[in-house]
């Protein structure tokens, strides 16, 4: 796909969502391999290029920070295949990854909401946001697992990949379901942040568009009644 600066952006959050989806139930279910991880990443570096690539802004900047990611998410799965990176270096790049495609993501729905309203594609857009927030806590809760010296979670160890998708988004939605528990301050941290920005998000960003959505829907009935 190639990058342009045209009147009308694709914006194509909805499969931006499905990525997301799909990348948090992959993180889930995959084995605990390095094939995984490369596999991972790699579909990490799938949402933020089509983020990049269907969005609106400065052609140099896209293009950069596409090419930038590329260079770390491939040259992190090649390093990860020859099992010659640990397992946080990976995660570490995986927040990087998920950082700026969230980052990007948040601008590109600014734009949209200026330029059409609240769309469908807009929800979608911050339906995206909230999983990728998940797989963001998610990576810091692997990186600050196979950094640290004690086990991370209370029941005494630092659980795998899927556990840590798993603990994220059971702790972001704050369903608590008791199994894990942060033993760590570093953990804690993250939990706290987690539930604050799930919960706040939640009730504020998501709840206001969904409003706005059927406002304007009801609007527009009106109008061609």
């Amino acid at each position: 796909m190639r990058l342009s600066q045209g009147q009308e952006a694709a914006y194509r959050y909805g499969l931006v969502l499905l990525l997301a989806l799909a990348a948090v139930v992959f993180f889930i279910v995959a084995p605990d391999d390095p094939l995984s991880h490369v596999l991972a990443l790699l579909l990490t570096l799938a949402m933020l290029l089509v983020v990049v690539v269907t969005g609106r802004g400065d052609v140099v900047v896209r293009g950069w920070t596409a090419a930038i990611a590329a260079v770390l998410a491939v040259g992190g799965s090649i390093a990860i295949a020859v099992d010659n990176l640990p397992t946080w270096v990976g995660s570490a790049v995986g927040v990087v990854l998920v950082s700026v495609t969230i980052v990007e993501v948040v601008r590109g729905l600014a734009r949209l909401l200026s330029d059409r309203g609240v769309t469908l594609q807009a929800v979608a857009g911050a339906l995206a946001v909230y999983l990728l927030l998940g797989l963001f806590f998610a990576q810091l809760v692997t990186v600050g697992a196979h950094i640290g010296h004690e086990p991370f979670f209370s029941q005494g160890t630092d659980g795998t990949e899927s556990d840590h998708v798993y603990y994220a988004f059971t702790t972001m939605t704050t369903t608590g379901y008791g199994d894990f528990t942060p033993a760590t301050r570093y953990g804690r941290a993250i939990a706290v942040l987690a539930m604050l920005v799930g919960q706040i998000y939640l009730v504020t960003v998501i709840a206001m568009l969904v409003g706005n959505l059927r406002r304007r829907r009801q609007q527009d009935d009106e109008q061609a009644g």
